[in-house]
């Protein structure tokens, strides 16, 4: 039992990490792309993707540990 929630544990902070960078960090090339700001809207989205990946995996941390 303890490999099946290990996997769902892995899987879970997976896509919290991953999600944020993939929408932000294409979010921010698309924009830089539509305005000509290249690189800053990218660096930009990748630091706000960072930001709510540590914040979603700060909460299921503290969700597993029951506080």
């Amino acid at each position: 039992m303890g490999f099946l929630l290990s996997l769902r544990l892995a899987w879970s902070l997976g896509y919290i990490i991953a999600v944020p960078a993939v929408v932000f960090g294409f979010g921010g090339a698309y924009a830089d792309k539509q305005f000509g700001t290249s690189p800053w809207l990218l660096l930009i989205g990748f630091a706000l993707a960072v930001t709510l990946s540590g914040l979603g995996v700060y909460r299921k941390v503290k969700e597993i540990l029951g506080e």
